[in-house]
């Protein structure tokens, strides 16, 4: 079993991976830490202005489950691997009503979950065909920065309504 399993079964949900992109249709990038603002992640393109969505449909930081990924790969055999899920943060061990109207502490940061994130018809021109489809309801969600800090992969995800 990875460290990262043993961590989680330990202490509940845990960051597995940290993903940025410098500009729109960039790749990801994997990082192992983060610093985070009110406009998001250091180095991503949402937190630089330079994301593919503009303005309300914009999202600071983005949120999938691990599991999820796991349940794409196992129903439909695409693998949804480097980041190609466009997602900042994968995070295992979160429950499907963990995400709905409480906070989450991960590192120093305070975030708010606001809603699913919905793919698009753009997800696949950056990846490769049937991706939209295969990440369809499970696709992660947007979190607003209600705390700036530093996240890392492995660290530990509390929940609560206003932790």
């Amino acid at each position: 079993m990875s460290p990262l399993a043993l961590l989680r079964r330990r202490r509940g949900a845990v960051v597995e991976a940290i993903y940025v992109a410098p500009e729109a249709g960039a790749p990801m990038r994997s990082l192992e830490a983060a610093e985070v603002s009110g406009a998001g992640l250091a180095g991503d393109r949402y937190a630089a202005g330079a994301g593919y969505w503009q303005g309300p449909d914009a999202c600071a930081v983005t949120l999938i489950r691990a599991e999820d990924l796991e349940r794409i790969a196992r129903r439909t055999g695409l693998a949804v691997a480097a980041g190609e899920h466009r997602r900042n943060l994968v995070v295992r061990g979160l429950r499907r009503g963990d995400l709905e109207g409480g906070r989450l502490v991960i590192g120093e940061a305070l975030l708010a979950p606001q809603g699913a994130r919905p793919p698009c018809g753009y997800l696949e021109r950056l990846t490769r065909p049937g991706m939209a489809r295969a990440l369809r309801g499970r696709s992660g969600v947007c979190l607003r920065v209600e705390r700036a800090g530093t996240l890392r992969v492995g660290d530990i995800v509390r929940i609560g309504p206003g932790t």
